[in-house]
């Protein structure tokens, strides 16, 4: 008896000192960026010509999951089993986002979020390069916001390292990209292992001497909201000061809520209702809010993909400034086939002023 206690404490003391020194290592090791990270800059951007017609510019916005979430998975943070598919499956889920996108080759931009660089769970595959180097061409920018060095959890199969992003991939040649940090993020030592949440801004120039200003964002999950609340006051004084300028500004991504007074129309698809937060009606008086509302762009990963039993919501959308159009927009049903997600795609026109 007394053996099988000394060999458990030491089982016990071994995790102990297991655990404690990868809390160690992440808390000085930890990616902390700073407010503002100047990503690229360029004295040859392309100059958005704007007429007395306006201009029609095409988007597609997309959380691919980083290739790891297809319909048949589930995943332990949601109350699933599994961390990450075999690598075969991870393949064939970037080969399905390729197929897709090509049929955009001539996208103007392409918004895309939770896009590895090199993370276990991806199997080290540099996705960014992979879509990057599709459009021939093209700009793409790439702000980090998921480097972690091990994520120990689950114990059982940890999620190891993880260094991803949001991508953010242009016809034109923006004249800057800058990333910002949004506020807030997890207590320690929860936050060491957590995602550092940004938005990225692309600058083009326009003809009328105003700027296109092009946002794509992912803002926090898992929190009881306290967290989006703070995210998107900061946004919003941002995207204040943008428009006094005069600037065009088009806001897209994941936004892990849902937009204001949302009301689904979904066929045999039910709507997630839990943990469901709606971003206010007076955000920002105004703005246009564009979104579908026919077809949901999130499903719920506690279980496999089942059409009309798996939860499903809509947290993928743009906001557009009052000096921008929707013109169309359709979240686009291909069965959450290769990621959580659903795309969106959008076409929208600057107004003349």
């Amino acid at each position: 008896m007394k053996k099988a206690l000394k060999i458990f404490g030491f089982i016990i003391l071994a995790i102990a000192l297991v655990l404690g020194s990868i809390i160690a290592y992440a808390t000085i090791s930890d990616y902390d960026p700073e407010e503002e990270i100047v990503v690229s800059t360029s004295n040859k951007a392309d100059i958005i010509q704007i007429d007395s017609a306006g201009y029609q510019l095409n988007f597609l916005s997309w959380n691919i999951g980083y290739c790891g979430l297809n319909k048949e998975m589930d995943f332990f943070y949601d109350g699933g089993k599994q961390v990450y598919p075999e690598k075969e499956v991870v393949e064939k889920n970037i080969l399905g986002v390729e197929n897709f996108l090509k049929n955009y080759k001539g996208i103007d931009f392409l918004l895309m979020q939770e896009v590895d660089v090199n993370s276990m769970r991806s199997y080290h595959i540099n996705e960014v390069e992979k879509f990057s180097n599709d459009f021939v061409g093209y700009s793409s920018s790439l702000g980090m916001n998921y480097n972690v060095f091990f994520v120990p959890v689950p114990f059982t199969n940890p999620m190891g390292s993880v260094e991803s992003g949001i991508l953010t991939i242009s016809k034109y040649q923006p004249k800057e990209v800058v990333r910002h940090s949004y506020i807030g993020n997890y207590s320690w030592p929860k936050g060491l292992f957590m995602l550092d949440r940004c938005f990225l801004v692309n600058r083009y120039p326009t003809s009328n001497n105003k700027e296109l200003i092009v946002i794509n964002t992912h803002n926090s999950a898992y929190d009881d909201g306290t967290l989006r609340i703070k995210q998107m006051k900061q946004l919003s004084i941002f995207l204040k000061a943008e428009y006094a300028k005069g600037n065009y500004i088009i806001v897209g991504g994941d936004w892990n809520q849902c937009p204001p007074d949302f009301k689904p129309e979904f066929k045999n698809q039910p709507m997630d209702n839990i943990d469901k937060i709606n971003i206010k009606a007076d955000y920002l008086e105004g703005w246009t809010w564009a979104f579908d509302n026919k077809n949901p762009t999130n499903r719920r990963v506690d279980i496999p993909y089942t059409k009309g039993k798996t939860l499903t919501t809509v947290i993928d959308f743009f906001l557009l400034s009052p000096n921008i159009e929707k013109i169309s927009l359709e979240n686009i049903p291909n069965g959450f086939v290769n990621s959580d997600h659903q795309p969106v795609k959008a076409e929208f026109k600057l107004l003349f002023q």
